[in-house]
């Protein structure tokens, strides 16, 4: 009997008693390979000594230290190395505790940045439907996830959501990817328009959507669009990396392959591993110096923030994930995976998809290749497909409501990026044989 309120009251879950590498293996010894990263978490993999031993290191010199009294080495060292690796324009940092708290820091953030220059009427936040930010409140409504959103809606605070870059099924068949993104920057623009020119604070974005989309990468110019529109109208533009970020595409920021800096941008899951709750907002110069020359203050703050065990487990992290060949890694196991998945699903006749960008892969079902019609929610696919695979030694990630919160199935993966050739074999051959399990007559 457990004493916890899991996620899911029905069933019982495996205890998970060790960790190394790319496996994580339960009580009763089996082995399962971590083919989601848990939710995109697990960056350099289980039970990496040097990370271990930053962080006895750490507590050997102070485990904890309020930021109202004190920084320290390790938070400071982790600051200077990821505005080290951002782009240009990147030049402060903001840790936390997590991805929902890095969402939520960067709202206020945003709002208390319109007000400390003077522009205290801007009230709106934009964003994306089908999008995910977050389960705290602001994060919550921020986000475009229909069903997170639903029995919430009541004590949600009003947002805005315009289409997401969702080529795939949105892009028309008369149109280029450049019409596509051209309209969908209309798109925004009509709503801040619509809203008021001088009334919208942010636009909120994922640069690869994660858990709702299922890895969707924008359309080549899409974000390049939406920065001109942005700057148009004085609107922050903030990027949310907390699953895509930190070198789980390919480069340590997603945005990177986009051609734009935002003003603030987020990031979490693979800053730390899973070594430790971590998150960060990074921001630029000309919010950090509006607070510096106005109030002197963020009016903002959580007991553990800048944790210096969660700091010097970060640090660590990011310095074998920045070290030569690992970024070549995710890339060339990235598309080792896609391709292994085309060739072994490619045909599958309810597989509408597969996408993704480095170790972030999507995999979308469909009852209809031609048509692209979705399977019937009332079969819960997504969930068969997540017994399937983890009774034959495998953790992904698939949800449900890909396309409006109800309809649509898809299965994300986020290996750690040291996977070797054989190990994305693994996963291919794994997944398609829960597919197919999954979605046998």
């Amino acid at each position: 009997m457990t004493r916890i309120l899991h996620r899911s009251i029905a069933a019982p879950l495996p205890h998970a008693v060790a960790g190394q590498g790319v496996y994580i293996t339960d009580s009763a010894g089996r082995r399962y390979i971590d083919g989601s990263g848990g939710a995109a978490v697990t960056s350099i993999g289980h039970g990496n000594a040097e990370v271990l031993e930053a962080m006895r290191a750490q507590m050997d010199r102070i485990a904890y230290a309020h930021t109202s009294f004190f920084t320290t080495d390790a938070a400071e060292s982790l600051a200077d190395r990821l505005v080290e690796l951002a782009p240009e324009g990147l030049d402060y940092v903001y840790l936390v505790s997590g991805g929902s708290e890095a969402v939520e820091a960067a709202l206020k953030m945003a709002r208390q940045y319109c007000v400390e220059i003077g522009q205290p009427q801007r009230r709106h936040i934009i964003a994306r439907r089908q999008s995910y930010h977050g389960n705290t409140i602001g994060a919550l409504a921020t986000g475009g996830n229909a069903w997170r959103r639903a029995q919430f809606q009541p004590i949600l605070p009003e947002t805005h959501h315009v289409s997401p870059c969702y080529a795939w099924r949105d892009q028309r068949p008369d149109e280029t990817a450049q019409d596509y993104a051209a309209r969908l920057a209309q798109e925004l623009e009509d709503k801040i328009l619509e809203l008021g020119a001088d009334q919208v604070i942010a636009f909120v974005a994922e640069p690869v959507v994660g858990a709702t989309l299922g890895a969707v990468p924008a359309v080549e110019g899409y974000f390049r669009r939406i920065r001109e529109v942005c700057d148009r109208y004085g609107v922050l533009l903030i990027l949310d990396e907390v699953m895509c970020g930190m070198g789980r595409t390919g480069t340590i920021f997603a945005h990177e392959q986009e051609g734009v800096v935002p003003d603030i941008v987020t990031v979490a899951k693979g800053l730390g591993g899973g070594y430790q709750p971590i998150g960060a907002v990074l921001l630029s110069a000309k919010i950090y110096d509006a607070f510096r020359d106005g109030s002197g203050l963020f009016q903002h703050g959580h007991t553990y923030i800048g944790h210096p065990v969660a700091a010097a487990a970060a640090g660590k992290v990011v310095e074998i994930m920045t070290r030569p060949g690992m970024m070549d890694n995710v890339q060339a196991m990235g598309l080792r995976l896609r391709e292994g998945l085309k060739a072994a699903l490619g045909e599958h006749p309810n597989i509408g998809d597969i996408r993704g960008r480095g170790l972030f892969c999507g995999v979308e079902l469909v009852a209809d290749r031609d048509s692209k019609q979705p399977l019937d929610p009332g079969l819960k696919t997504h969930a068969k497909i997540k017994r399937e695979a983890m009774a034959r030694g495998l953790m992904c990630y698939p949800m449900g409501g890909t396309i409006d919160g109800i309809r649509g199935d898809h299965v994300l993966l986020a290996p750690p990026y040291i996977i070797q050739p054989d190990e994305v074999d693994q996963i291919v051959d794994r997944l398609a044989a829960a597919i197919r399990a999954a979605t046998a007559r």
